[in-house]
């Protein structure tokens, strides 16, 4: 991964920006806090040379979001996006600040208001059923637990399950939870959309696992069970599946670490914890 150390004056020329703070980098992107003409903030997100993947069509979700609780993408060039600055805080820093409640109620409600924009005409879009091919396709080392691939066969056998009646596909986030909404002039917005389809009960399945640093209350059957009632309840959808999606999505992004033959994870207890959950 190359560090830029200093935001190249020809993306700025591009954006017509100013300035260029940098914020923060990732393994796919390094992020800039830019001015714009008008003087407003925004934020300048340069991918490394491996490009946007499974990034690009996230910028197309957020476009067709129409400013619904979403960030604003001013502009999109080759490797680069130009989007609306959001100030934050974000819902990761409302849980780490000890308010797990309302930042699922805001997360939940951040999911409804951007569920269904219909899909953005011309592009073609992944859907979870391609995704969860590395979880049908995972093998696993000789040493790994056989308590572990009991976990892995039970989220295979539901996976196939929930693919095979889902209701009413439709692009989605496809990695929402706490640490991608922020609140801004706005409110609060959901950004680093993947955009993929699906249902309606996958959007927050990965929001089980969030947010980064709370590692031992997103292992706590009290929280698992208390978001699971809000988000089912304030996003309408069926608490069992909504479980059941939160163990499928745990395990397929252990699948995704794995590259090889699994043989640790360091979320094999939360699959553990989900799968019990889900199993009531």
């Amino acid at each position: 991964m190359t560090v830029l150390k200093q935001l190249p004056a020809q993306v700025l020329t591009a954006f017509k920006c100013s300035g260029g703070a940098f914020v923060a980098e990732t393994d796919r992107a390094v992020i800039w806090k830019v001015k714009q003409q008008s003087g407003k903030p925004a934020a300048l997100k340069i991918y490394h040379g491996k490009g946007m993947g499974n990034e690009a069509r996230g910028f197309d979700f957020l476009t067709a979001c129409n400013c619904v609780a979403a960030a604003y993408v001013i502009e999109k060039q080759g490797n680069a996006a130009l989007v609306e600055w959001l100030d934050g805080p974000s819902l990761g820093d409302m849980v780490r600040g000890g308010d797990d409640r309302n930042a699922s109620v805001i997360l939940a409600d951040v999911a409804h208001q951007i569920y269904g924009i219909g899909v953005v005409s011309g592009t073609s879009w992944p859907s979870v059923a391609d995704w969860l091919n590395s979880l049908f396709a995972l093998q696993f080392d000789p040493t790994c637990p056989q308590g572990v691939r009991q976990n892995f066969g039970i989220a295979q056998v539901w996976a196939k399950e929930l693919l095979a009646n889902q209701n009413e596909l439709t692009p989605l986030h496809g990695d929402l939870h706490h640490d991608n909404v922020r609140l801004g002039a706005r409110g609060y917005c959901a950004f680093d959309a993947k955009g993929v389809i699906g249902e309606k009960c996958y959007e927050l399945a990965n929001s089980f696992r969030n947010p980064v640093g709370a590692d031992a209350l997103v292992r706590d059957p009290a929280r698992i069970n208390g978001h699971a009632d809000i988000v089912s309840e304030r996003l309408g959808v069926d608490r069992g599946r909504l479980l059941k999606w939160a163990a499928v999505k745990c395990a397929l992004s252990i699948s995704w670490r794995a590259a090889g033959p699994l043989c640790q994870d360091v979320e094999f207890d939360l699959l553990e914890l989900l799968i019990g959950a889900a199993k009531g």
